[in-house]
């Protein structure tokens, strides 16, 4: 495919339509948002189809439209501007351009391009090889859309419980998804795993929403919860399982967490009233785990845990309503939920009890548990 300089997003996209048409088509209801897909290889739907499970139905006219087109990496006329890595990070993955209507992103490692803006997206490249590129991109229009509309967005996890719904956050490695799993064994609903929008409504406290992104986990969450085994083959329990802790935990190979398969269906709901956060604060040889109520406002150092940057796929057009992401602004809403700290050592079960007894009683008793 040869390309020309094109200095405008529509016009790029219109040319990678006209290159790669698009047969094949699908909807996604994300609460109030529809996202329609189309493509143009019959399996990218199927696969995204299966991965997006119940929501994927139909929802009428759409909010947001995404093709995604099978190619080979294509070689673009321009001089790209290279992200710099995130902090405590050395490699770089991404490097992007903006244009009068829009942006472009180039991964590096997987030569993926997504060009986007003003609610008209693309993805070209060898899409069914990177499918959670795609995956990433289609949820991050979703989030962006919200975060327009009003919202915040925050670096957590989130389940709801008898109608009343829980964030969890965590300085690097705490396992807030980990924790929302065990609290799910219990009985819970999955709101979110990595990222939430949350939302003041006046009078009526916070509301949060989440992504519809599997949760990737790590072999030892699986072993210690027998909700989630059914993903490993027995040879690899066996081979994890006689991993020293230390070494477990620190190993970086993730799966998927199909929520239908390991927890049952219409168990994954993508909002919720946030009653509470949990901070986790705790770390593996920390002693006794124990918990209290803080209130934010005193405790700022709590708040880099929430608080989560925007990114590169973020590129709000003019109307965009998203409170200034501040300080301030992340204290005060938090301030109209409450604030758990939990510090010491680590203990999944110990606060997946805490977190319930709270959500039923909406108390907690400071001090060990």
């Amino acid at each position: 495919m040869m390309w020309q300089q094109m200095n405008y997003r529509k016009s790029i996209v219109a040319h990678l339509r006209e290159a790669f048409p698009v047969g094949h088509e699908m909807d996604l209801a994300f609460g109030g948002c529809t996202v329609r897909v189309q493509a143009s290889d019959p399996r990218i739907p199927e696969a995204l189809a299966e991965y997006y499970g119940e929501f994927v139905r139909q929802e009428g006219a759409p909010d947001i439209l995404v093709t995604v087109h099978e190619a080979p990496p294509p070689e673009l006329p321009y001089d790209f501007i290279i992200k710099p890595p995130d902090p405590g990070k050395t490699k770089i993955k991404e490097e992007f351009l903006d244009l009068p209507d829009g942006r472009i992103v180039r991964k590096r490692l997987t030569g993926m391009i997504f060009v986007f803006g003003e609610g008209d997206h693309a993805a070209v490249g060898p899409c069914m090889d990177n499918l959670n590129q795609v995956v990433n991109f289609i949820n991050n229009r979703y989030i962006e859309w919200l975060l327009c509309r009003g919202c915040l967005l925050g670096h957590a996890a989130g389940i709801i419980w008898n109608g009343r719904g829980l964030a969890m956050a965590g300085f690097s490695g705490a396992g807030k998804s980990t924790l929302a799993l065990h609290i799910m064994s219990r009985g819970a609903a999955f709101v979110s795993n990595d990222r939430l929008m949350i939302e003041s409504r006046d009078g009526d406290g916070l509301y949060m929403y989440g992504v519809a992104k599997l949760p990737r986990i790590n072999p030892g969450t699986i072993l210690n919860n027998p909700s989630l085994i059914s993903i490993m083959s027995e040879e690899e329990q066996e081979r994890f399982g006689s991993m020293p802790r230390e070494e477990l935990w620190e190993l970086e190979h993730k799966y998927d967490a199909p929520i239908d398969e390991c927890f049952g269906s219409d168990l994954f709901v993508l909002d919720a009233p946030m009653n509470a956060l949990a901070i986790l604060n705790w770390r593996p040889d920390g002693g006794a785990t124990s918990v209290r109520k803080v209130d934010i406002a005193e405790r700022r150092d709590l708040l880099p845990a929430f608080m989560k940057s925007t990114g590169l796929f973020f590129l709000p057009q003019a109307g965009c309503r998203m409170p200034e992401p501040s300080e301030q602004n992340y204290a005060s809403h938090l301030h109209q939920c409450d604030v758990l700290e939990f510090s010491g050592g680590i203990d999944f079960d110990k606060a997946a009890a805490c977190c319930l007894s709270f959500l039923e009683t909406g108390h907690v008793v400071d001090g060990p548990l």
